[in-house]
């Protein structure tokens, strides 16, 4: 049985330089073996979090679908542009639903705890994302999610990719499908 990682985006934007980047770690994922599974947090339409909506009609069928897709999955790999020295609102929210306790979950992170997960980004900016990162693991961590060390992020991503998507450097596109590579084999030995 191969290992399976669930890929997504922190960002919406139709040609997302997120998005092209994590379709090259995704690359590096599969050529290692592992099957992975894609998916669009636009396209999952989760309400914004709240408290209120959660108590009065219990969490939202697509926030249940979020929550199964996680717990199907051995391992996240997670693409997380940079608004403001942050990460983006999509994905915090997609990440506090996903923590919401259940019948069968009562800490609400039976889908996520323990589970490695490997963090890259790409930025217009010269530092790359790097600080989306870092804010991302310190809650990635309270979900008890392990964060690889293998991450990478892309400065001038806006400069970096051809007319079909693809990074123009050769070495840029070694080293983000390396991350994938990585999460891969790190994600199988904590499977066996």
């Amino acid at each position: 049985m191969s290992v399976r990682i669930l890929a997504l985006c922190g960002s919406g934007r139709r040609g997302s330089l997120n998005q092209k980047l994590l379709d090259r770690a995704v690359e590096g994922a599969r050529d290692a073996g592992a099957e992975v599974t894609l998916i669009s947090l636009r396209d999952l339409q989760l309400p914004f979090y709240d408290g209120d909506l959660e108590a009065e009609s219990g969490l939202p069928a697509a926030v249940a679908g979020l929550k199964a897709q996680l717990a199907a999955h051995d391992a996240l790999l997670i693409a997380t542009p940079e608004y403001n020295g942050g990460y983006t609102a999509l994905l915090k929210n997609a990440l506090d639903w996903a923590s919401r306790p259940t019948e069968t979950d009562r800490s609400g992170l039976g889908s996520v705890a323990g589970k490695p997960a490997a963090l890259i980004s790409a930025s217009p900016g010269a530092l790359g994302g790097i600080r989306s990162q870092t804010a991302l693991q310190i809650v990635l961590h309270k979900m008890g999610v392990m964060v690889i060390p293998n991450a990478f992020a892309l400065s001038f991503a806006h400069q970096a990719f051809d007319e079909a998507g693809l990074p123009k450097d050769a070495n840029v596109d070694k080293l983000v499908q390396g991350v994938g590579a990585a999460l891969a084999r790190i994600a199988g030995k904590l499977a066996a």
